[in-house]
């Protein structure tokens, strides 16, 4: 056995025999958790280098890992797996190193990620944004942004 699931608040653990299992109400999964709001396939439990991790199969009602919502973690003895309000203990003996340390997904916004924004240390290093309320000094048009601001406030 490679561990096990424990019910929280009671019930017969779920022995985990496989190194990789499929988690789903499907009878065709590894471990079937006939409730109606487990979807079909909902997750899967991999054993990778001596540690489990887990992974969302894009279910409707997710995963959750000592309360906090994920996609995809890895599992440490006595944390606590949410499938669709289903709650387990994990057990297990760890073998090997620890796993990587994960990256915070929210640490980084989209547009930071996508390279629209600068980064918050980039920002800190160039200073503050220029005032747009005043007006810059020395700054000077050509003859065609002079006749269109002219235009613009109306003074023709």
């Amino acid at each position: 056995m490679l561990g096990e699931l424990i019910p929280v608040g009671g019930g017969d653990s779920i022995p985990l025999l496989e190194s990789r299992l499929h988690i789903g109400r499907r009878s065709s999964c590894d471990i079937v958790l006939a409730y109606p709001n487990v979807s079909s396939q909902h997750c899967e439990l991999s054993l990778i280098d001596g540690y489990w991790q887990i992974r969302d199969l894009g279910s409707r009602n997710g995963i959750k890992v000592n309360s906090e919502r994920h996609d995809q973690k890895w599992l440490y003895p006595g944390d606590v797996i949410t499938i669709a309000k289903n709650h387990f203990e994990i057990s297990y003996v760890p073998v090997g190193d620890a796993p990587p340390e994960e990256d915070d997904p929210f640490e980084m916004g989209l547009l930071e990620k996508a390279g629209l924004q600068k980064q918050d240390a980039d920002r800190r290093l160039s200073g503050p944004p220029p005032d747009s309320s005043r007006p810059v000094k020395n700054q000077t048009f050509g003859e065609e942004e002079d006749a269109a601001m002219d235009w613009l406030m109306g003074e023709d």
